[in-house]
Parts: C-alpha cells; sequence; structure tokens
C-alpha cells in the first residue's frame, strides 16, 4: 500500500450519501483536510428529493439497535465507539419504532449537512465527477453510492475491465397518519417490544381477515407495474423485494413476511387472530407521516392508491409518497478491491458504500466509515489497522472483499451479491464457548442459538474497543 505522508493535502471523497459523509468526517477527524464532491444541486437523481447530504431515501430506519443480540445493532454499538458522525445523527433525532432506530428524515439529513459544512477541513463542492478521480488528486474515495451517474459507471468500468452488475431497489409508500382510520387499526409494537425512545406502541397496524388476505393478494398479482424497459433481466436484492413480487412467489409469503400476525393482538377485537396484519412505522419526528412496512413497490401510482386502500383501515389513506423504482449498481468487490478497500492496481483509489455491495443505511456508513479511516491512516505514513474479523465491521469488510463462495460447477460466474451484516459473517466461536456457567451443560435449541448471538456481539464490542485502542467500552457511548 502507498504512503504519501503528507497531512496538507486534501483527500477527494466523491459522493455525499451517507457513506461519503462519514468517510469525510472520518478524514477529517484525523486532521486531514477533505474535499467532498456532490452532484445533488448540479444533477438530482430518480430517488433523491432535495440536495441535503445522507439524504434517506427508501426507509427512515437503521433496523435493530439491540446490540446483544442483533448484528445490527451490534454495528451501530462499534460504529458509535469509532465517532461516527452518521450514529451521532441518528441517535440526536429517533422517532419511536419499538426495537429498531428510526430517524426523522429531514432532521437527520439536515443534522449531517450542517456538521459536514461546519468543519474547518471540509470543502463540500456541488459537481458531477464524470470520470474516475485524476491522479494529481492523490488518495480519493469512490461513494457514489446505487445510483452512480452512467458517466462515472462508465469510467469505472473500463478502468476495472469488469461489468458492474445492477438490481432494482423499490421504495415504500407514506402515508398521512390523520387518514388513518383508528377504528380499526391499533398502536402496538411487536411482542410489545419497547426499543430506543419508544413505548411499545410504535407501529400502526392494519387488521387483515384471511378473505380480505386473499383478495388483497389477487389484487398485488394482478396489479399493473411499471416495466423493466432497458434494465429487463436485473435482478432484485431479496431483502428489498416489492410486495407485488413477494406476491407472486406463492400465496403465503407475504404473511410469513411483512404481513405476518405474530406478536400481535387486537386491540378492537383481542379474542380473534388476525391472519395477517400490515404495519406501519412513525416516518417524521411530529409523527404526521407513517411509511408502510415491507411495501415497496413498483406498481404504477394509480394501482397502488386504489390496491393499498383494499387494507383495513387505509381505505381513505392520503399518500404523501406513493412507491416508486430505481436502479442499483455494484461493482465486483471480491475481485476487485483489496482488504483496504483499495483498487487493485489504482493505489489510493479506494471505494465505499453501496457500490461496493454492502447492503443498508447503517452498512454503507460503516464502510464509509472504514474507508475514510484507511485512506487517513495511509495519508499520514501509517499502517492501516483493519478491524478484527471477529468484530461487525471486520465481518462486513470480509464480506465485500472476499467473503463470497464461488461455485465449483459455474468457475467462471459472478456469485458476488448484495449484504446486510448478519451474525452468518461472523466466524465462529471457539468449541465449548456455549455452556451454561453453573451447571457446565450445554445449551440447546432456540437458548443456545440465543446465547450464541450473545456471546458473539460481546465478543464482537471487546474486540472492536481493542482495535480502537479504547480502554474500556464503558467509556464509550455505545
Amino acid at each position: 500500500m502507498s504512503k504519501t505522508s503528507s497531512t496538507d493535502t486534501p483527500i477527494h471523497v466523491i459522493g455525499g450519501g451517507l457513506a461519503g459523509s462519514e468517510a469525510a468526517w472520518q478524514i477529517a477527524s484525523a486532521g486531514i483536510p477533505v474535499i467532498l464532491h456532490e452532484m445533488r444541486g448540479v444533477r438530482g437523481t430518480d430517488a433523491h428529493k432535495t440536495d441535503g447530504l445522507a439524504e434517506l431515501v427508501c426507509s427512515n430506519s437503521f433496523r435493530s439497535d439491540d446490540a446483544t443480540s442483533n448484528a445490527v445493532g451490534v454495528i451501530h454499538a462499534e460504529m458509535r465507539l469509532a465517532g461516527s458522525l452518521i450514529m451521532r445523527s441518528a441517535d440526536a433525532h429517533q422517532v419511536p419504532a419499538g426495537g429498531a432506530l428510526a430517524v426523522d428524515r429531514d432532521g437527520f439529513s439536515d443534522a449531517v449537512t450542517a456538521t459536514i459544512a461546519g468543519h474547518p477541513l471540509i470543502t463540500v463542492v456541488r459537481e458531477e465527477i464524470s470520470g474516475l478521480p485524476p491522479s494529481d488528486w492523490g488518495q480519493a474515495i469512490i461513494a457514489t453510492g446505487p445510483l452512480t451517474a452512467p458517466s462515472l459507471a462508465a469510467a469505472i468500468q473500463e478502468e476495472t475491465g469488469a461489468d458492474a452488475l445492477a438490481f432494482f431497489d423499490a421504495i415504500a409508500p407514506i402515508v398521512h397518519t390523520d387518514s388513518i382510520d383508528m377504528d380499526i387499526c391499533w398502536y402496538q409494537s411487536r411482542y410489545d417490544k419497547v426499543g430506543p425512545g419508544g413505548t411499545g406502541k410504535d407501529y400502526i397496524n392494519c387488521p387483515m381477515n384471511e378473505e380480505q388476505y386473499n383478495t388483497f393478494v389477487d389484487a398485488l398479482i394482478a396489479g399493473d407495474t411499471v416495466g423493466f424497459k432497458e434494465w429487463e433481466g436485473t435482478p432484485y436484492f431479496d431483502g428489498c423485494l416489492p410486495i407485488e413480487v413477494m406476491a407472486e412467489r406463492g400465496r403465503e409469503t407475504l404473511r410469513h413476511g411483512p404481513m405476518k400476525p405474530m406478536g400481535l393482538t387486537d386491540a378492537h377485537n383481542p379474542t380473534v387472530k388476525p391472519y395477517a396484519v400490515v404495519q406501519l412505522r412513525q416516518d417524521n419526528a411530529l409523527g404526521t407521516l407513517y411509511n408502510m412496512v415491507g411495501f415497496q413497490t413498483k406498481l404504477k401510482y394509480g394501482t397502488q392508491a386504489e390496491i393499498f386502500r383494499m387494507i383495513p383501515g387505509l381505505e381513505n389513506a392520503e399518500f404523501a409518497r406513493l412507491g416508486g423504482l430505481h436502479r442499483n449498481t455494484y461493482i465486483n468487490s471480491p475481485v476487485l478491491l483489496d482488504p483496504s478497500l483499495t483498487l487493485k492496481g489504482r493505489p489510493g483509489l479506494r471505494f465505499a458504500g453501496q457500490i461496493t455491495g454492502c447492503e443498508g443505511y447503517v452498512e454503507s456508513a460503516a464502510i464509509g466509515l472504514l474507508a475514510g479511516r484507511f485512506a487517513a491512516a495511509e495519508q499520514k505514513g501509517e499502517p492501516i489497522s483493519l478491524p478484527p474479523a471477529t468484530t461487525a465491521l471486520g465481518s462486513l469488510l470480509n464480506h465485500i472483499t472476499g467473503g463470497h463462495i464461488v461455485s465449483d460447477d459455474e468457475p467462471g460466474k459472478r456469485s458476488f451479491q448484495p449484504m446486510n451484516i448478519n451474525f452468518g459473517l461472523f466466524p465462529e466461536l471457539a468449541p465449548g464457548s456455549i455452556v451454561k456457567p453453573v451447571e457446565g451443560k450445554r445449551f440447546r435449541g432456540k437458548e443456545k442459538a440465543a446465547m450464541k448471538k450473545r456471546l458473539m456481539a460481546e465478543r464482537a464490542l471487546a474486540d472492536c474497543a481493542d482495535w480502537l485502542g479504547l480502554e474500556t467500552r464503558e467509556k464509550q457511548a455505545v
């Protein structure tokens, strides 16, 4: 890896989304100047509505904030340990969402934008970068996300000689709260779980009986959708499937997925178990908007309004935003990037965020955090310290830079796919670790699975604190 040892030369970051903003913050926090290039304000995208930095376009949720048994909560905690701007801003603008960390979209983006703009070492330049960074820029990070401009995507393809894969990502509708019929719906988190800033009643639930559910599924399958056009054949990411695509995969798919009734009791009719439930999650701090959980869609606007008003309690729903569809692009990172996210054969040029093939807001910001720290260390002439594989940060990094499996039957086929952070990416615990402390007996079944997650989480946070040089994790705001 190249070393420049210059702390006066700026590092260039292309893209002001969550990954780019976090990368810029980490670099500037290390005392290195940054030039952050963001094209919004000059050129828009198919999904963004503002020119604010770190705009959230798909969901306001950073998902689970449970750092004891959920891998997403663990990566939240690790990012907090590392001084993440994204997590600091999310914590400051959270809205109730059960066990999840959801944020007020505008407040969150405004906070990130103001903090970046106010840092004396960060310069924000509103311009589109149409090609790869010139060599005289020195170090640079491409964090242009899943909506990379076509000209830059073409330049990346020309440089790497590899095709970038693409997949469709669909956006869920948002409903005005006062248009929801609360004589039919009720407030409740699944299993009454109380999360950060929550009360255990953080979701609005719309119940369906079996007949209503089947009629709804039939309507989804028959609904008029947006055509793929020039993107024909592009695969979906399974973690963000359109609701109508899930319906096509089997009649029971939805009620075992986003419409599952488990852990919910109809407050208006507690003796009758709903056959299926549609949940809506608070979308802004005022509580005036709720988004339809798991209802990403490529249905045409008129069809969306007609079908979604079939949901009990949403008969008179007013939509602040209907669902939409956009194309996501990512590179073949395990082939193209080294363990420090540097493009092989192009020293000093790193990639970060969703363009690397991670999936999710938190994961994108986490990879931006790592890219920023790596670039800052290299600029200062210091050795690059990779996070331990036992941490959430290290596990995600390892997946991106080589954790996929290539089929022996199809050795030439590209198999790398986007991935959310999950415990399946973590190294296994040492043999015999999952033992009851008193009896010395092994855990079994669900009890064993829960203990395994807990021990992996504890190991991850301890190892992350050691990696960051922190004396004790308790001294940090986890």
